[in-house]
């Protein structure tokens, strides 16, 4: 059951509070979006998504179903319970005001209004703001949809190959969170022309998790993640 949906275009931003229980679903409606996201506990901002932890303890170079995002308390702020794409990137961080000029040429809201050219920095520090967060609070982001590949001396590269219309994931969240995402380029989007996408996003209830919960039991790190959740939720 959707309790609530709506779409944000190419170079937007939004923030909100996902309740413990409930399920955002993301959807490339156009095809090769980027959605730059973060995570904070409402009710300790201190408390934020982790991108070290959460790839050592899960062993792993890219998101995909079945792993856990934590924060840097080895909380899990949510879980992948789905997703169509089966990559997503951690590592490569947001475009900034220089590089999008530089590739895209220079656009201001003043003279350009919607049309302008937003970078995914500027984008999550407005929404940052919006909690009395600021600029040294925005920690490594993860970018959905967005398929990195190293070469054999480690270099990073952004093949043609990224999310088709429609691809999806779902996000199952574990405890209170604050979100702050973008639809901003990916940092190593070598496009000529700044992209034109729209990314829909889903409300949902989630579902119970039982014992059997395919996250909670993809490693033993998630499975003490979990716990770490109850003993919060406890108030231990």
């Amino acid at each position: 059951m959707i309790l609530y949906k709506d779409t944000l275009p190419s170079g937007k931003h939004w923030s909100m509070r996902m309740r413990r229980g409930t399920t955002l679903k993301l959807v490339d409606v156009t095809g090769g979006a980027n959605v730059g996201m973060l995570f904070y506990n409402p009710d300790n901002l201190l408390e934020r998504y982790n991108a070290p932890d959460t790839l050592k303890c899960q062993h792993t170079f890219k998101l995909t179903k079945g792993h856990c995002l934590y924060s840097d308390m080895g909380r899990i702020f949510c879980s992948i319970v789905d997703d169509s794409f089966g990559w997503h990137d951690t590592l490569c961080g947001n475009s900034h005001a220089k590089t999008i000029t530089k590739q895209f040429g220079k656009r201001d809201y003043q003279n350009d209004r919607n049309d302008w050219h937003q970078n995914g920095n500027d984008a999550l520090l407005i929404e940052a703001t919006k909690y009395g967060l600021n600029k040294q609070d925005l920690a490594a982001n993860l970018n959905l949809f967005s398929k990195i590949v190293p070469d054999h001396e480690g270099k990073l590269s952004y093949p043609a190959e990224q999310s088709k219309a429609g691809d999806f994931i779902e996000l199952r969240f574990e405890m209170d969170t604050l979100v702050l995402f973008h639809t901003c380029p990916h940092p190593l989007n070598p496009t000529p022309e700044y992209p034109n996408n729209e990314v829909e996003y889903q409300i949902l209830k989630s579902a119970e998790v039982s014992d059997d919960d395919f996250c909670k039991n993809s490693c033993n790190e998630n499975q003490r993640g979990f716990e770490n959740n109850r003993l919060y939720h406890l108030g231990l």
